[in-house]
C-alpha cells in the first residue's frame, strides 16, 4: 500500500494521514487513531491495519499492508459476508 492510498475507506483516510498522525501526536494506544479522521469507526475492516501502523511506528518498523487492490477487495469480502457495515454515504 502506497502512502497515499486510502487505509479507512469508510471516511477515506489515507495512510500518509495516519502515520503522519502516529508521528506527529504519539498515541499511547491504537484505539487512538480514531481521533485521525474517525479511521477505524466505520465497518471495522481497517483496524487490525491501523493497529499494524501502531505498533510498526512505536517499534520503529516498516508496516506490511497488503497492496491497494487487495485490500479494496478484501474488504468487499468482508462486507458482503455481513462482517461490517459502512456508514450510510
Amino acid at each position: 500500500m502506497d502512502m497515499d492510498d486510502e487505509l479507512c475507506l469508510c471516511f477515506h483516510v489515507r495512510k500518509r494521514k495516519v502515520v503522519n498522525f502516529v508521528r506527529v501526536e504519539r498515541p499511547s494506544v491504537a484505539s487512538q487513531l480514531s481521533e485521525c479522521g474517525g479511521a477505524g469507526t466505520g465497518c471495522g475492516w481497517c483496524r487490525p491495519f491501523l493497529k499494524r501502523i501502531f505498533v510498526s511506528a512505536t517499534a520503529g518498523a516498516i508496516d506490511d499492508l497488503p497492496e491497494a487492490v487487495d485490500y479494496r477487495s478484501n474488504r468487499q469480502t468482508y462486507i458482503d459476508n455481513g462482517k461490517g457495515t459502512p456508514p450510510a454515504s
